[in-house]
């Protein structure tokens, strides 16, 4: 079994909190990481979606108090969000770290409930798709972009199982998960909706030109549009706009979190359909972008930066309130950096860029910049 990136973090978790929150698209690896975790007493796994478990809960009290000394994992808890005050009674009657383990497909803030009925007692840490130090060359790079970054496809299927995987994910999503976590759009405007954000991947959010698209008002698309971030399909990467002299720009850039699933719903199916569609260099900066993601702590921050004169960077890191690392995202194996690069360096005080590349070599471009690939980017940010 693939060794997550987060399993460290899960640990220290169950060892100090008494209730951990795994979230996390649909089939990330969530269950997979809970169930086989060493436990330091035995576990009561319940999937909240089969009726059997459900069922094990007509009274929950009851239940819980009877394996008061397990670790009880429940699974896709944003389909029983009720039981988050009967867990905060149970903690505070006896608080010991590792007591429940809840794993969701929505963010917190879809689980209301939980946000307010366990502050203090949970520890939440978000699950990505692998990434390409978790892998460590079990899947090339080329393949972890194409194909996307869910276990199952990536590491099981060949190209015609990874097509009907996606297909039978987002109709799973459009259909009954996003409806359920109280979307009010019909299946066919998400659909449609999806297909848009696909088609505007990696450029400035417009409200309006989605609006006007989907015959909607902006509220409607706002509204919708929440819904997909907070299950976990889209990402907005804010602008970085504090500097008040510069006429900035504010709004978000729009990106699909795994590019298997962009991919899919650009009709892409493998590398020569990726390298000669005009979206490829939107496709490797969100691919970049997303596996960069994955490997920073909590309480990092990501932004991008653009100015009305041009100038630019693609991905600006921030953590413990200074700029740690800044980087450049180009598809080309001998990148050219633009005047807009270096003014956006001078206007952030940043003294060195990255330049990430899809190749392997490593070189200084200049003294202040450094083109690497994309995992020895990884590793200079993890370490």
């Amino acid at each position: 079994m693939i060794e997550r990136f987060i399993y460290t973090e899960f640990e220290f978790s169950v060892s100090n909190f008494p209730v951990t929150g795994i979230i996390g698209p649909r089939q990330v690896g969530k269950t997979t990481l809970a169930k086989n975790f060493a436990y330091q007493k035995p576990f009561v796994y319940l999937d909240l979606e089969k009726l059997s478990d459900i069922n094990k809960l007509n009274d929950p009290e009851l239940f819980f108090n009877s394996i008061a000394d397990h670790t009880v994992i429940l699974d896709e808890i944003q389909h029983k969000p009720e039981l988050f005050p009967l867990i905060r009674s149970l903690v505070d009657e006896h608080r010991v770290p590792g007591r429940f383990i809840i794993l969701g497909s929505a963010s917190p803030e879809l689980l209301k409930q939980s946000s307010e009925s366990l502050a203090g007692r949970i520890n939440y840490m978000e699950m990505f798709p692998l990434n390409l130090l978790e892998l460590d060359n079990t899947v090339s790079q080329e393949d972890l972009w194409v194909y996307g970054g869910f276990p199952e496809p990536i590491l099981n299927g060949g190209k015609k199982f990874i097509q009907r995987w996606y297909r039978s994910f987002i109709n799973s999503y459009i259909q009954r998960d996003l409806p359920s976590l109280g979307l009010p759009a019909d299946p066919s405007i998400s659909r449609q909706l999806m297909v848009m954000m696909a088609s505007i991947n990696g450029s400035t959010l417009n409200y309006s030109m989605l609006a006007k698209s989907l015959g909607l008002s902006m509220p409607t698309v706002k509204t919708y549009l929440s819904y997909f971030v907070n299950a976990f399909l889209v990402t907005e990467l804010p602008a970085w706009y504090v500097n008040i002299r510069k006429r900035l720009v504010k709004s978000p850039k729009l990106y699909l979190r795994d590019s298997g699933m962009l991919h899919y719903l650009l009709g892409i199916n493998d590398r020569d359909s990726l390298f000669g569609n005009i979206a490829v260099g939107a496709s490797w900066e969100s691919f970049v972008i997303h596996q960069v993601r994955s490997v920073l702590h909590i309480d990092d921050e990501i932004y991008y930066y653009r100015t009305q004169d041009g100038a630019e960077i693609d991905l600006l890191i921030r953590r413990e309130n200074r700029w740690f690392a800044a980087a450049e995202i180009k598809l080309s194996l001998s990148p050219k950096l633009t005047k807009g690069s270096y003014l956006a360096m001078d206007d952030l005080g940043i003294t060195k860029l990255f330049v990430i590349t899809p190749g392997e070599s490593r070189y200084f471009y200049e003294s202040t910049i450094e083109v690497v690939g994309l995992k020895d980017f990884l590793l200079v940010i993890t370490n």
